[in-house]
């Protein structure tokens, strides 16, 4: 069963949050997938894996680029899984991948100060739980460590 994540972002924005958990993805051997809703995303995202800090990249690519396949990290628009990867990371409102069950984990990350995307979050906590998936609820605490909620 497909192990649901739902991560409250609410001290940091997504560019710091999401490659320190792209990084632990790494460091366990399995390969990610992100997906996006917006081509400005997408870019942005692109961009930032080379250059989050001076000292390290993710190596990534986007499934517009020909060896998609071979990206550990793939950025997408589009709910199909093109590297095999075993996790799952969705973004700015994502929707739940149809085949959840072909990910050891699903991530949702969320931005906590926007009403619109917590009731998205919301909607797929009860999908979720209705789907008879293992779910488990994230928040930061002030100084940006991670508390289980629920």
């Amino acid at each position: 069963m497909t192990e649901v994540l739902f991560y409250h972002l609410q001290q940091q924005p997504l560019e710091a949050v999401l490659p320190t958990l792209l990084q632990k993805t790494l460091e366990r051997g399995w390969r990610a997938v992100i997906q996006v809703t917006t081509e400005e995303r997408l870019s942005a995202l692109d961009d930032h894996l080379w250059t989050f800090t001076d000292e390290s990249f993710l190596p990534h690519g986007t499934d517009r680029e020909a060896h998609a396949a071979d990206q550990p990290i793939l950025i997408t628009l589009s709910g199909v899984n093109p590297n095999g990867a075993s996790i799952r990371f969705l973004v700015e409102g994502a929707d739940l991948p149809e085949d959840m069950a072909a990910y050891q984990r699903l991530a949702i990350l969320f931005d906590g100060n926007d009403i619109q995307a917590l009731a998205f979050a919301r909607d797929q906590w009860r999908a979720v739980k209705e789907g008879g998936h293992d779910a488990t609820y994230w928040q930061q605490d002030e100084s940006g460590r991670w508390q289980r909620k629920a």
